[in-house]
């Protein structure tokens, strides 16, 4: 069982920056891959980026070279690092981690899930 928490949600302007963190409970974060949704209003949940537990990454199309996405196994800790937000960017997102290899984008291939923090982009 792993239990996610995530956090660095909040408000900021279009053009901005934040950092998001998941903290994942248990001893063998290594061998999870990790993967970054996130769902607005009236849409469905959406891939937006993932790490497998080799560190190889991917991102959806929209946010290439805007995200970053990362972990540090030894504070079992996953990353989303945000820049250059825009509005379209509005939206919960969540941190969701499986035991096997490969950040697949579909949100059925993750076991755990954490409970979502707010990004808000303003315009």
């Amino acid at each position: 069982q792993v239990q996610l928490v995530e956090s660095g949600g909040g408000l900021v302007q279009d053009g901005g920056s934040l950092r998001l963190s998941c903290v994942a409970s248990g001893r063998t974060f290594s061998r999870y891959s990790i993967g970054w949704f996130r769902q607005a209003p009236g849409k469905e949940r959406e891939f937006v980026a993932g790490i497998s537990w080799d560190a190889t990454t991917s991102y959806v199309d929209s946010v290439k070279g805007r995200f970053t996405i990362s972990r540090d196994n030894s504070k079992n800790t996953g990353f989303l690092q945000m820049d250059n937000l825009k509005p379209e960017d509005t939206a919960v997102y969540f941190c969701a981690a499986r035991p096997a290899a490969g950040a697949t984008a579909a949100p059925r291939e993750y076991a755990y899930w954490g409970q979502g923090t707010q990004v808000t982009v303003s315009s």
